[in-house]
């Protein structure tokens, strides 16, 4: 009797050391670059609720040969599971590149050097800053003042963006003179040292317009602030170090007869200028129809494809202190696919496309800018428009991404 309940307890314990055991499985990953042009920082994203893996993913390594390539785990539903996989990496034009992704059940504690920043801090009435990961208020309730550069800011090594957490949810831009991270430092209002040692700071009075790429409604005149709401909820969902994700949401939205509850996620990967950003409806859309484009700068001139893509360049007095600051030259584009595009249109504050998505609950599209005080961006109009027609076409011919399991 003894022996055999030492063998059940030997067997047991065997058991439970294999459940402890951390389960692991390796894919690979083939990215293929459909044009003759080298791709920098292509983003690779891995759909880890298509795997059937069996196990939560709470560590990955991403090989290219013998070369580790940074990557991030993100949480998109909130349930404390990883939903995706995301790194960024070069291709060369016309040929295809491998990676070996090995998933594991186990944590880990490796970190890389981050590529992005983001922030979101509340102000405190002694002037300090606290920062918050996720804030959500009544639509009746205003805490633009209360919440330090009024939303959430982001950036890569290239740009900075903030979003405002009131009705307008406008997008406004901070130029940079020289590649790196500021935000953290100047907290998008840098001092007048942080200046004389070449600092960026915001590029673009935005006021009540769609800035670069805000989403917005549509009354078939003019753009329209999301407003009213039952509630308002801004957050960001990753920090980095490949990507941030910024999200702003609205419950109860009284909109073209309807009511509706929307998720605008703003994503940003390293080494871009340009913004991805996607619409989420809770329930399939009508009819409703919403705008977005870029801000009518002072003195601009645009540029249009007339299919989905809209640029301009202008030049105009950054902030209300025009004392202090000098003029600034950008240059702002968005880019619409062409299956959202109901017409394009045109109110006194913007250049605008107008969307829709009947029968759906998704649309995308994508947002970018330059400012004329880069030593790494674009000088000229032409530049810029020829710029943002080459970003529209490696948007429809993106990187054919390959996963063998």
């Amino acid at each position: 009797m003894i022996r055999k309940i030492s063998l059940l307890c030997f067997a047991a314990l065997s058991a439970v050391t294999m459940m402890a055991q951390s389960q692991t499985k390796t894919i690979t990953v083939d990215v293929k670059n459909p044009s003759k042009e080298t791709r920098a920082d292509v983003p690779v994203v891995i759909d880890l609720n298509n795997l059937n893996l069996g196990f939560t993913v709470k560590s990955a390594v991403v090989m290219s040969g013998q070369e580790e390539i940074p990557s991030q785990l993100d949480d998109l539903t909130r349930n404390r599971k990883a939903d995706e996989l995301a790194f960024v990496a070069d291709v060369a034009g016309k040929k295809t590149r491998s990676f070996t992704i090995t998933l594991s059940s186990e944590k880990s504690d490796k970190t890389y050097e981050p590529r992005v920043f983001a922030e979101m801090l509340m102000s405190d009435s002694k002037g300090k800053h606290v920062p918050i990961q996720s804030l959500t208020i009544p639509g009746t309730s205003n805490v633009y003042n209360q919440l330090h550069h009024h939303g959430p800011a982001f950036e890569s090594e290239l740009v900075a963006y903030r979003m405002y957490f009131d009705q307008k949810q406008t997008l406004d831009i901070y130029g940079k003179f020289n590649k790196g991270f500021e935000i953290e430092e100047s907290q998008f209002y840098p001092t007048d040292e942080q200046l004389a040692r070449g600092f960026g700071d915001d590029v673009l009075r935005v006021s009540g317009s769609a800035g670069a790429g805000s989403f917005k409604g549509w009354n078939g005149k003019k753009a329209l602030h999301i407003e009213p709401v039952d509630t308002r909820t801004e957050r960001i969902v990753s920090y980095g170090p490949i990507r941030t994700i910024v999200e702003n949401e609205v419950e109860g939205w009284q909109y073209q007869g309807n009511e509706l509850n929307m998720t605008t996620r703003y994503t940003l990967y390293a080494g871009h200028r340009d913004l991805f950003v996607e619409a989420f409806f809770d329930e399939p859309l009508a009819n409703e129809t919403f705008a977005t484009g870029v801000q009518d700068v002072k003195g601009s001139v645009s540029f249009s494809d007339n299919k989905g893509l809209i640029g301009c360049w202008g030049t105009d007095w950054p902030v209300n202190d025009t004392i202090k600051y000098a003029k600034e030259t950008v240059g702002l584009a968005t880019f619409v696919p062409k299956k959202y595009v109901v017409q394009e249109a045109k109110d006194k504050p913007n250049y605008l496309y107008i969307m829709s998505a009947p029968g759906q609950n998704y649309m995308n599209y994508y947002t970018t800018f330059t400012s004329l005080k880069e030593t790494f961006g674009y000088n000229t109009p032409e530049a810029w428009f020829n710029h943002i027609q080459a970003w529209r076409d490696e948007l429809e011919n993106p990187c054919i991404i390959t996963i063998k399991e």
